[in-house]
C-alpha cells in the first residue's frame, strides 16, 4: 500500500527488506552530513557537465552514519551500475582481479572495510585506480610474467571506519575523501519520522524525542531501535506509539535515556571501581573486560568520549565527572575532568 505522500509502505505482499526500505533513495531524503552533501554534490555535478567518470571517493566516519547509503546515491546521480564487494572478501589477487575484469564503462565499484585489505591486493589497485591498467602475474619463479589489461572507466568509492589503518599510497589516491560526523538529535527525530511513516507507525512526537536521544547520534541504532518499540506496539495491539511505549521497549533492551547499553555502562564501570578511575591502557581495560582492543576502541571508546564519558589521555583511558554521575557514583576528589 502507499501513504497520501506516495511512499511504498512496507506490507507483506512487498518483497523489501525493512533495512532497504528505510534506506534514502534520493538525495531530499537523506538528512543530515550537509557539508559531505555539498563537496559530493559539486564532484558529481562537475563530472556530468564535463562527461568524465566520478574521481575515486573515499567515506570514512563510525559504522552506520551512512557510508553505504551515500554510495548508493552516487551510483544513482551518475546513472552508474553499483557493483559491490568488501575487504574481507579480496582475500587474493585473483579475486580482486575477478572483480575488476568484469566492470564495465562508467560501473561504480563500491568496496565496503577497504581497511581490511591486505597490502598486495592494494599493490593491484594502485594501477587500477591510476591508470585503469590490471596487471597479472602468471605463473610461478623464474617462468613467472605479468599480463596487462586494460580496464574500462570507472569510479572506485571505498568505506571505512578505521582510515588510519589505510596505507598512505591507497590513501592519496582518491580524489576526495570524506569524513562522516554523529548526527545532530533534530536529524535523527527527522530521519525517525520518515522511518514511521514508511513504516505506517502512528508515533508520538515525544517518543521520537525519546528514542533520538537512545540513538547515540546514529541512524542505524535510531532505526534499529524504532523496528523493536514497532514490535513491542505489535504486541500490544497499540494504534499510537506514545512515549510510555518507546520507555518501555528500552528499558526491555536495558537502553538508558542516553544509548548507553549494557557493555558501555560495564567499560564505566570496570574502569571507575577496578582502576579508582583511571588511567588505564586500552590492553589491560580489555583484558579486564574479557573484550576484543578493536571492540573497545572501535564499538564502545568513540559514543562514550562524544558525550563526555570517556577521556583518552596519554597514560590511558580516565572515566569523567559526567560518566560517575551517570552511574550515580560519587567522584574522587580532585576530579577535574
Amino acid at each position: 500500500m502507499s501513504s497520501a505522500k506516495g511512499k511504498t509502505l512496507l506490507n507483506p505482499k512487498n518483497d523489501q527488506t525493512v533495512d532497504s526500505l528505510l534506506r534514502p533513495a534520493a538525495w531530499n531524503d537523506y538528512v543530515g552530513q550537509e557539508k559531505v552533501k555539498r563537496n559530493l554534490k559539486i564532484i558529481l555535478e562537475a563530472a556530468k557537465k564535463r562527461q568524465e567518470v566520478c574521481d575515486h571517493l573515499l567515506f570514512y566516519g563510525q559504522a552506520g552514519l551512512g557510508k553505504t547509503t551515500l554510495a548508493h546515491l552516487v551510483a544513482k546521480e551518475l546513472g552508474a551500475n553499483f557493483k559491490v564487494t568488501s575487504g574481507p572478501a579480496l582475500e587474493k589477487m585473483g579475486d580482486l582481479a575477478a572483480v575488476l575484469s568484469n566492470l564495465e564503462s562508467g560501473d561504480l565499484l563500491f568496496i565496503d572495510e577497504v581497511h581490511r585489505l591486505n597490502r598486495l591486493i592494494e599493490e593491484v589497485l594502485y594501477p587500477a585506480m591510476e591508470t585503469r591498467k590490471l596487471h597479472l602475474v602468471v605463473g610461478k619463479g623464474p617462468g613467472a610474467r605479468t599480463l596487462t589489461l586494460d580496464l574500462p572507466p570507472f569510479t572506485l568509492v571505498a568505506a571505512t571506519t578505521r582510515i588510519n589503518l589505510l596505507s598512505g599510497p591507497l590513501r592519496s589516491r582518491f580524489g576526495a575523501t570524506l569524513k562522516l560526523d554523529y548526527y545532530e538529535v533534530k536529524d535523527i527525530e527527522a530521519i525517525l519520522k520518515r522511518s514511521g511513516e514508511l513504516l505506517g507507525l502512528k508515533v508520538d512526537p515525544a517518543a521520537i524525542k525519546l528514542i533520538a536521544n537512545a540513538s547515540r547520534f546514529t541512524p542505524r541504532v535510531a532505526n534499529r531501535l524504532l523496528k523493536r518499540v514497532r514490535d513491542y506496539a505489535e504486541v500490544h495491539d497499540l494504534k499510537l506509539v506514545d512515549e510510555s511505549a518507546a520507555k518501555n521497549t528500552l528499558e526491555l533492551l536495558e537502553i538508558d535515556e542516553l544509548g548507553l547499553e549494557p557493555h558501555d555502562r560495564r567499560l564505566l564501570e570496570a574502569i571507575i571501581k577496578k582502576f579508582n578511575g583511571g588511567p588505564v591502557g586500552v590492553a589491560t581495560l580489555s583484558a579486564a573486560l574479557n573484550e576484543d582492543k578493536g571492540n573497545v576502541e572501535d564499538v564502545y571508546e568513540p559514543y562514550l568520549m562524544s558525550i563526555g564519558f570517556l577521556s583518552r589521555t596519554p597514560s590511558g583511558r580516565m572515566a569523567t565527572r559526567a560518566a560517575y554521575e551517570h552511574l550515580g557514583l560519587k567522584p574522587p576528589e580532585g576530579t577535574l575532568i
